[in-house]
Order: structure tokens, then sequence, then C-alpha cells
């Protein structure tokens, strides 16, 4: 198993935020979603916020890509549809390369 941390920003309005949690509720994920990060070899995501930071940790199968990701969210108009909604709660950290979201972070350190 593979792990990845991401980061991305709010747009740091706190009824914005309130938004962009209640879309990550179980109950009002969208299950194509889910379906879909799962087929990609996801095993586990998880989200957290601090401020307006917020970081994304991924689990994986070993033979995870995000390159083979990125190729399967391109046909797939769920994963289309979430990312442009999502994208009126989220911008770019400093760091992002233009049109970047989620931008992988560097492992420093493991115990």
């Amino acid at each position: 198993m593979k792990t990845y941390c991401l980061a991305l920003e709010s747009q740091g309005r706190p009824d914005l935020i309130a938004e962009y949690r209640r879309y990550h509720q179980p109950h009002h994920f969208w299950p194509e979603l889910l379906a879909s990060i799962r087929r990609q070899g996801i095993v586990n995501e998880e989200i957290f916020l601090l401020g307006t930071r917020m970081v994304m940790v991924l689990r994986t199968v070993d033979d995870f890509s995000f390159e083979a990701k990125a190729a399967a969210d391109e046909s797939d108009p769920a994963i289309w549809s979430w990312e442009e909604l999502m994208w009126k709660y989220q911008k770019a950290v400093p760091h992002a390369k233009p049109g970047e979201k989620w931008v992988l972070m560097e492992k420093i350190f493991e115990l």
C-alpha cells in the first residue's frame, strides 16, 4: 500500500467551508464518485482542514498512478461535474502549476 499527501487551499470563507464540509459528509457524497475512487485503486481518502489549508491523505494499491487516474477522470462526466462544483470552494496553493488543484506534498520524515 502507498500513502500520498496533497495540499490545497480553501476559499477561506466560513460559509463556503461549511458547504464544502456538507458535500463531504457520507449522505451527501456522490456515490458515483466513491465508485470511481475505488476503481482507481484508492483504498482510503481523508481530507483535513486547518484554517484555509486542506490536506488530503490517500492510501492506494501498490500499482496506483496519478497519470492513470487523470486519464480515467478525463472520460468520467461525474468527476468533471464534481471538480467543477468543488472549485467554488477551493483555490490553488502558491506552489501549484497553472490549472493544478491538489498538489502532491514531499514526505520528509517517517518513523
